[in-house]
């Protein structure tokens, strides 16, 4: 059995942070994204990866290489535009030969891995399987409809007024017959081949599509409040870890993980939190829930509930809180007056300021 991951896109929802950066490379707990993916892969078995790569095509090769960090043997397939799931479907045929694959998207967060999922595939011999789990907005995802004995009857692709509030996890399990079903659709209204479509097609034309309901906690990690979500996830199941250094003024709490070469000084740290490689903390408060990348510097500042990518200094600023901080970002306190708030902001920012 082989894998392919889906590792392209624009992730216009996590702007401006995915204008410089692929969006399944955000770091949950100080890991990107798309490693937890690869792991669980790895863990179900699966060895032979093809990674349909995008515009970030290069950051996801740099980061991943040739899989050998994962126990993976990679292949990559680049896409000339996101035209669509059923399209990486398409384009990777050759990879996948005959063989039946698991398909996953790379910035979907599936808590417990995948080997049983594999396993049950495997063993019902379905043609295709695919997860549902309720959500809240299920007019941001791929929806599904059950009969009253909890078939699949109709699949619909980010619907405008969805029929049932059954998401389809972004992890699918298929035979060779998929590829005849991406070749029998057409391009949908948002000029995309639809994988929503392709199993529709092999709904109605007799193969078989099992469904499978997730207990576990699973994220599509495209917007903000999810990935604070995930990260609070992972951090709950850490175990602390203090390989840096921390001075006698300091006070720790909870569940740490403070990263080699990382510095505390006169500071209270709550767990569950994650302090990476070469960072200081300097008179400075970390609440629970947040994640410091490497080489970060924090003084004289407050911070819960939030990441920071590697590179940055929050410096002189009272409390920050459900904040996503990209790489080598500063944010610090103004001085003088008058009182006002001095902003550089790229494109599609979110910025909340106290009146």
């Amino acid at each position: 059995m082989k894998a392919l991951v889906l590792a392209g896109g624009r992730g216009t929802r996590l702007r401006p942070l995915t204008h410089t950066s692929a969006k399944q490379l955000v770091p949950v707990a100080n890991k990107p994204v798309l490693y937890y993916g690869l792991e669980a892969i790895r863990d179900a078995g699966i060895t032979s990866v093809g990674i349909i790569i995008g515009d970030t095509g290069a950051d996801i090769r740099e980061a991943v290489g040739d899989g050998s960090q994962f126990g993976l043997d990679v292949t990559y397939i680049p896409q000339e535009a996101p035209l669509g799931l059923a399209h990486c479907v398409l384009i990777a045929q050759e990879f996948l030969g005959e063989e039946p694959f698991v398909m996953y998207l790379g910035d979907n967060f599936l808590v417990g891995g995948i080997s049983g999922l594999v396993d049950a595939f495997r063993v019902g011999g379905y043609d295709a399987q695919i997860l549902l789990t309720k959500v809240d907005e299920p007019q941001f995802f791929g929806v599904a409809e059950l009969g009253p004995q909890n078939e699949i009857i109709a699949l619909q692709e980010k619907p405008a007024h969805p029929r049932s509030d059954l998401a389809i996890v972004g992890v699918y399990s298929f035979s060779p017959a998929i590829h005849e079903a991406v070749r029998a659709i057409r391009p949908s209204a948002r000029g995309e081949l639809e994988i929503t479509e392709a199993i529709q097609w092999l709904i109605e034309n007799g193969y078989s599509v099992h469904s499978h309901m997730v207990t576990g906690y699973w994220k599509d990690t495209g917007r903000l409040k999810d990935i604070l979500e995930c990260n609070r996830i992972v951090l709950e199941l850490i175990e602390p870890d203090v390989k840096g250094t921390v001075d006698g003024l300091s006070e720790i709490t909870g569940r740490v993980i403070l990263e080699a070469g990382a510095v505390v000084e006169n500071s209270i740290l709550r767990g569950p939190i994650v302090v990476g490689a070469d960072t200081k903390v300097t008179s400075s408060y970390i609440g629970p829930f947040t994640s410091i990348g490497s080489n970060c510097l924090l003084q004289n500042s407050e911070i819960e509930y939030s990441i920071v990518l590697d590179g940055s200094s929050v410096h002189g600023v009272s409390r920050l809180a459900h904040s996503l901080i990209g790489r080598n970002v500063e944010v610090s306190c103004a001085a003088g007056v008058p009182n006002t708030h001095q902003l550089m902001v790229g494109d599609h920012s979110q910025i909340q300021v106290r009146a």
